[in-house]
């Protein structure tokens, strides 16, 4: 432990951090809080991850050298039809909903980090990287997580494998601090006190650093209190984020989201979008009556269906929301279309035993240009290439002439503008 007569002015010194409101006690309190919460996220995070069926295809996976990573993978189910609308958007509004106490813990802890010697043995030394490695990765998974629900990608390279191994790399260091640290957690919270501890008396019981100021200010708050301003900061950030996946009034409190406050428009497309058709370079000469053609490939040969020659085929309806990995999502739209397993059938497949889909779009650059389909999901009769929604015909934003909607499906997996369909196994 670094010595009391150490320059006050110098981080290292202990003398230095005066806050009185630092200690076990409050440091306990935010670590169980994070404990529970970031375990949802682990777990929610792999949930997402399995939605987009990574295992299909070469096409769906943006991690391709995940190995072992991927022991948990298995087929995404279509029911409940608003799975991924509940999973992703758990997963995004509690990550945003953490922050504050994410800040506060590391603000609790911070003299730790100055500590000197910087290491006094291996075992300790094998401690301080895991700490280094749990913070680096706190900040690094929120960084990113909240840079792309703002969709910033500022960030080099992709988000997907950015996000997939730094969330492994920060959790196995967290699952090894909480290890640590969980026995003196319990012994902090159950002495459930304001009062500051001495620096002395907590390092009597073996810290390695005090939490605790020797020399603390004057406080201007409880410890209790800045436990209410953090809770306050969380309850603001939820109030500003949670409405995103709902539409109505409840989507104008989240204004600091991009897909908060009023709806894009109105009328039967009058909801919410990624991806618009001039950003993806979609024209209308391509999309016309006389140009565009869909391709259906599968063993019987290809067949080509203008977009009248489908609205000819039996129509299906669904209400089906569409939910995204940014942690948005829509209520229920009606869509209505042939169905995926019908399609399979025009090409030589028994409709009952359709197999998976490699769907193409006319999208020519851009993450899940291509999209691949798990056999389950085709063979759902919900699962349609939409020609209508709302009663209307598809807008050029919605993927005008005819777009993919399967239940329970990430957003990216309903491709828009598609010119292309291939069943048979991937």
């Amino acid at each position: 432990m670094p010595s009391l007569s150490a320059s006050p002015r110098l981080p290292t010194s202990p003398r230095f951090w005066r806050s009185p409101l630092r200690g076990p006690w409050f440091t306990s309190v935010l670590g169980v809080v994070l404990l529970g919460g970031i375990t949802v996220l682990f777990v929610t995070g792999l949930l997402s991850y399995a939605a987009y069926n990574p295992d299909l295809s070469p096409v769906n996976d943006k991690t391709p050298d995940k190995g072992l990573l991927g022991f948990y993978l298995f087929a995404w189910p279509t029911d409940p039809p608003w799975l991924y609308r509940l999973t992703q958007g758990v997963h995004v509004t509690l990550g945003i909903t953490l922050i504050p106490v994410l800040l506060a813990k590391l603000w609790s802890v911070i003299p730790r980090l100055f500590a000197l010697p910087p290491a006094r043995s291996l075992t300790h030394a094998l401690e301080r990287l895991s700490l280094l490695l749990l913070v680096g990765g706190a900040l690094f998974e929120f960084v990113t997580g909240v840079l792309n629900v703002q969709l910033d990608y500022v960030f080099p390279g992709s988000f997907y494998p950015l996000h997939f191994y730094g969330a492994w790399v920060f959790f196995a260091a967290f699952t090894a601090h909480a290890v640590l640290r969980a026995p003196a957690a319990v012994r902090n919270l159950r002495r459930l006190r304001d009062e500051p501890e001495p620096a002395r008396e907590e390092a009597a019981r073996g810290a390695e650093v005090p939490l605790t100021a020797p020399r603390p200010a004057e406080p201007t708050v409880t410890r209790r209190g800045a436990l209410w301003l953090v809770g306050g900061g969380c309850l603001l950030l939820f109030v500003t984020s949670a409405g995103r996946s709902f539409d109505g009034l409840a989507r104008r409190t989240a204004f600091l989201a991009p897909h908060g406050g009023a709806e894009p428009g109105s009328g039967p497309g009058g909801f919410q979008i990624n991806k618009t058709a001039v950003s993806r370079g979609i024209v209308a000469a391509e999309t016309s009556a006389d140009a565009w053609r869909l391709t259906v490939t599968g063993p019987a040969g290809t067949v080509r269906l203008s977009r009248a020659q489908l609205l000819e085929l039996p129509l299906h309806s669904a209400a089906l929301p569409i939910a995204c990995v940014e942690g948005w999502s829509t209520s229920d739209q009606w869509w209505r279309g042939v169905r995926l397993r019908d399609l399979a059938a025009l090409v030589g497949h028994d409709a009952d035993a359709a197999p998976d889909v490699l769907v193409e779009s006319l999208q020519r650059s851009g993450a899940f240009r291509r999209a691949a389909l798990r056999a389950n999901q085709v063979r759902d009769p919900r699962s349609l290439l939409a020609l209508d929604v709302n009663g209307e015909p598809l807008t050029p934003d919605h993927g005008f002439p005819a777009r993919i909607i399967v239940p329970a499906a990430p957003g990216v997996l309903n491709t828009k503008w598609v010119a292309r369909l291939t069943f048979g196994e991937l």
